[in-house]
């Protein structure tokens, strides 16, 4: 497959690092991004600091840092082909008691970040004739579950699917493709020890693993003809649960 260069957003930990890990091992240029600087520089070296790697410390919801990681991608590498808009943050909080400072929280990180980021990079892609961008969703946005109150941030995960998809329309002749990859729960730190004890909100009676979610992400990237999708890895979560 053709070489090529991705920016990952929040790829310090978690489901963004094992993305950046999944296209850095298959031999794509890769730029990673986190809004703390440390757990960055750490990823960056826990990856080899080698000459398909760089990375940029900043908060994705502030307009500069995504036109600084088009021009870091640009200046090392020569193209942005692929933009993966991982970083966000997942909380829970009963709808009455959340107040503006709450909600605006995760209206300025999710959706606030993933339209300023994907704006620094469409005219970039626009100028090659094509690329891609990949927002991280839940399927959450249509499957709520009642006994942990999640209004808002799946207001604003709600609205980044919205956003996929009305940007796959706008931008779908110029060959520039929006989708989104929606992760049931997921093995990582965010989750703890206890993570398998949600096994059961999935069909498959298990969770999903990080690497579920890169190949996934991976796929889409090197697609020609996926576009305007939202895409569940989710082991059956957004269909049903088991029971048992």
């Amino acid at each position: 497959m053709k070489k090529q260069t991705i920016i990952v957003t929040g790829a310090s930990s978690g489901i963004g690092k094992g993305i950046a890990k999944y296209f850095l091992d298959r031999g794509d240029n890769v730029v990673i991004n986190s809004v703390t600087p440390a757990s960055l520089e750490s990823a960056y070296y826990e990856f080899g600091a080698g000459d398909n790697l760089a990375m940029y410390a900043g908060d994705i919801s502030n307009k500069q840092t995504g036109q600084e990681l088009v021009r870091i991608a640009i200046e090392k590498f020569g193209s942005v082909d692929v933009l993966v808009n991982n970083a966000g943050i997942f909380d829970s909080r009963p709808f009455l008691e959340v107040d503006e400072a709450y909600l605006d929280k995760f209206l300025t990180t999710n959706l606030k970040g993933t339209y300023f980021t994907t704006q620094a990079v469409v005219p970039q892609m626009l100028e090659q004739k094509g690329g891609v961008v990949i927002n991280i969703g839940t399927p959450l946005v249509n499957h709520g579950l009642g006994g942990w109150p999640a209004s808002a941030p799946v207001a604003s995960k709600g609205a980044i699917h919205s956003l996929t998809i009305q940007l796959a329309a706008e931008f779908g002749k110029q060959n520039i493709r929006f989708n989104t990859v929606a992760p049931g729960v997921i093995r990582t730190p965010m989750h703890g020890n206890a993570v398998d004890q949600s096994a059961g909100v999935h069909l498959l009676n298990r969770v999903g693993e990080i690497d579920d979610v890169a190949e996934m992400v991976y796929t889409v990237a090197k697609s020609n003809f996926i576009t305007g999708s939202i895409i569940n890895v989710d082991g059956g979560k957004a269909a049903g649960h088991n029971l048992n």
